[in-house]
């Protein structure tokens, strides 16, 4: 039997990252990179969080972080209980 792909019952939820930047980001940033939630944290960095789609989503975030020119210090995925 052929399963036939259904996009809204199949697709997996969007997975959440973590992404932490050496410097501050101000928040005008924040439609740019796809509304992730912009945290100034008290040790000068910068956490950006959110959901994102799939991996090419993900690396579409990351290029534009390599576009700003910031320090990249991590990714994390955060599980979430969906």
């Amino acid at each position: 039997m052929l399963h036939t792909f259904n996009r809204e019952k199949d697709a997996a939820p969007p997975m959440v990252y973590q992404i932490r930047l050496r410097g501050h980001l101000g928040p005008q940033w924040k439609e740019w990179l796809g509304g992730m939630e912009i945290v100034l944290e008290d040790n000068g960095d910068t956490l950006l969080t959110g959901p994102v789609a799939d991996q090419a989503s993900l690396h579409g975030v990351l290029k534009k972080v390599r576009d700003l020119g910031m320090p990249l210090l991590s990714v994390n995925w955060i599980e979430t209980s969906q």
